[in-house]
């Protein structure tokens, strides 16, 4: 199989893209609902309050900061995670564009 021919599409296509691939797992979801809802940084609760081994948590915050979705900061030996707000803005803007444009088709299968 070839390449996903990347280059072929807009900065702004790749860029969501990659974004929504880092989101696109239910345990990445529940992490960034889990911040949202602290409205603060997270640095070591996630495991009791999603189930999850650390291991795994912390893979899934990697993918999520590795795009800046997150953003992380350390404290003592723990990290500490909160929403990279510039990212998160983006995020909304362009899901909100990409959502908004469909019309409704009057005419459709």
């Amino acid at each position: 199989m070839g390449l996903t021919k990347s280059e072929i599409f807009t900065a702004e296509q790749n860029q969501l893209s990659q974004l929504l691939k880092a989101m696109a797992h239910p345990a990445r979801i529940a992490i960034l609902q889990r911040i949202l809802i602290s409205d603060t940084c997270i640095c070591g609760d996630l495991v009791t309050e999603l189930g999850l081994a650390q291991a795994t948590i912390s893979q899934h915050l990697k993918e999520l900061k590795s795009v800046g979705i997150i953003q992380g900061t350390i404290e003592g030996v723990s990290v500490c995670y909160c929403i990279n707000p510039k990212t998160w803005k983006l995020l909304e803007t362009q899901i909100g564009a990409f959502l908004a444009s469909y019309k409704g088709a009057a005419n459709c299968c």
